[in-house]
């Protein structure tokens, strides 16, 4: 037997993590740059390392979770995060930091994949609200690891902090290994081979290709924001990078209230609200060169970007209960394969015709995304 509260928490505290993980890299990065080296070619081939390692994490944490259940993925994941981390400190050459860069994003594929399977398959019901109240703590650690550099730098050195917190993960692996977990729900076989037909169900390809649109939105307005708030000199960096906390910090409120005070809400409900609250959110950013309003924007963006994938992640957990990990993957590496060629889209973009086409590759995006919901509402009912 199982505690599920304790393995709900758990499950955060994992995800905590992994929010820390997607945040490390780019906070340290100037320090990196100065240590090696490194210019801007250099440094943006450190950067497209990482999506690499979480998509192939993605892919294999699935069939293995549901063969063998999740306890040995955690407890490996939280040990390669601390090599990862302890790799990004100390590594003495660009080759070894970029493996451990590969790593660290390979483990984190796995933490965030294993940690939202995992509370999918403790929710008997209300796995959306659930997953939404797990995502919280994702948006804790994105916001808090720079609040931590920031204020430690004072007092360490940047490589002793970043050491420090993958000394805590390695403390979280224990904890994995202590706490009972739900038990494998394929105890013979392969998954992947016994659930090859999930794979032609036009519903799962559906929310992938929803999950493509979502991740790819997220990532051209964190990689892209800043960009386009101080083009032409109207926002200074300090503003900019403030509003685009608030954007986090909205994303992370939604995902608590869609949790708790709304728990009880439709999940095409809260798609409803979800998908009206996106456009307005980038039409005060296409019109406004004001920071009230662009942050205003922003944090309608985050509250709308916020239900996304704890809802279709709670419609494919519903649906494929017995290959849930398997179809996590699925969707998952579908959704990190757009987050890839978007934003790599975005940057040709950017190059040739500039960032103001940002809202509009945004509008786009979201058409595309009210299309697809559309559909599978229609299909699950």
């Amino acid at each position: 037997m199982y505690n599920k509260q304790v393995v709900f928490i758990v499950a955060c505290a994992g995800l905590l993590f992994f929010g820390i993980t997607l945040i490390t890299l780019g906070s340290v990065m100037l320090d990196l740059r100065l240590k090696f080296g490194l210019d801007g070619v250099a440094a943006g081939t450190l950067f497209s390392i990482m999506p690499v390692g979480i998509l192939t994490g993605s892919l294999f944490f699935g069939p293995i979770g549901d063969r063998c259940g999740y306890k040995l993925l955690l407890v490996m994941a939280c040990l390669g995060l601390c090599a990862g981390f302890q790799g990004i400190a100390h590594a003495g050459s660009p080759a070894l930091l970029k493996a451990c860069i590969f790593l660290f994003g390979l483990s984190g594929g796995v933490m965030n994949g294993a940690t939202n399977a995992v509370v999918a398959d403790i929710t008997v019901r209300g796995k959306g609200a659930s997953l939404s109240l797990l995502g919280v703590s994702f948006g804790i650690g994105a916001l808090g690891m720079p609040q931590v550099l920031g204020a430690m730098k004072h007092h360490f050195q940047w490589f002793e902090i970043v050491s420090a917190v993958g000394w805590l993960t390695l403390a979280m692996a224990l904890l994995f290994a202590v706490i009972r977990f739900p038990p494998a729900k394929q105890q013979q076989g392969f998954p992947l081979a016994q659930g090859g037909h999930l794979f032609t169900d036009v519903t799962l390809v559906m929310i992938g290709l929803f999950l493509f649109f979502q991740s790819s939105f997220e990532a051209i307005i964190n990689n892209w924001t800043t960009t386009y708030l101080t083009a032409g000199g109207h926002m200074e960096e300090q503003a900019a990078l403030y509003a685009l906390s608030l954007y986090v910090a909205g994303y992370t409120v939604m995902r608590l209230l869609a949790g708790s005070v709304f728990r009880m809400v439709s999940p095409a409900g809260m798609l409803i609200v979800s998908l009206l609250l996106m456009p307005a959110g980038v039409v005060l950013l296409q019109v406004s060169n004001a920071f009230v309003l662009s942050a205003a924007g922003l944090i309608l963006l985050g509250a709308g970007l916020a239900g996304g994938f704890p809802i279709m992640l709670g419609f494919v957990g519903e649906r494929y209960a017995a290959y849930s990990g398997t179809a996590f993957s699925f969707v998952l590496v579908i959704a990190l394969t757009g987050n890839m060629l978007v934003n790599y889209l975005m940057g040709l973009i950017v190059q040739q015709y500039g960032v103001r086409y940002l809202t509009t590759v945004a509008f786009a995006e979201w058409i595309f995304m009210v299309l697809l919901c559309s559909s599978i509402v229609r299909r699950l009912k």
